[in-house]
């Protein structure tokens, strides 16, 4: 019986990457010099950390972090979950910005009620932090695949794992 997985995993490298060429655009830039501007990937706790002299100066490194991440791996911004901006030391703020990794428990439960109502002969299961999907035929596996990733448009999801 086919099968395939519904997942959500970051690319840390090319996350990494946009974080370094942020880093370099960040430290090149005329208004933030002798600033503390700048932007600081923790792949352990899976955390991005942006500094800078104000709220507006922070508002400034997204701008230029953002379409980094973008260009490295598509709908990457949609995964960060952003704390709120803390004051320290002064005038200095700073932002934590969480990576989310694997499916929520809601939203894999909101993908297979979705899956349940489509009416399509295939079964849907939750497995860990990802969604399995099983049906009789390859067609029916993919028009799955078009019925969630139209549907599913606020999270970056990969399809992957099939299995014949």
């Amino acid at each position: 019986m086919p099968s395939f997985d519904i997942t959500s995993e970051a690319d840390m490298v090319a996350l990494k990457n946009a974080v370094d060429i942020a880093g370099r655009h960040i430290g090149n830039r005329y208004d933030f010099k002798g600033t503390s501007a700048r932007a600081e990937l923790n792949e352990k706790d899976k955390t991005i950390m942006i500094y800078g002299d104000s709220e507006f100066q922070l508002a400034q490194v997204k701008d230029i972090l953002f379409p980094e991440m973008e260009k490295k791996e598509h709908e990457s911004t949609k995964r960060l979950d952003a704390g709120d901006m803390q004051t320290v030391s002064g005038n200095k703020s700073k932002q934590e910005l969480k990576i989310k990794v694997g499916i929520e428990i809601e939203l894999a439960k909101k993908i297979v009620k979705m899956i349940k109502d489509s009416k399509l002969k295939v079964q849907a299961s939750i497995q860990g932090d990802a969604v399995r999907v099983s049906g009789a035929k390859r067609d029916l596996l993919q028009d799955t695949i078009a019925l969630v990733r139209k549907s599913i448009t606020d999270f970056p999801l990969q399809y992957g794992n099939f299995r014949d």
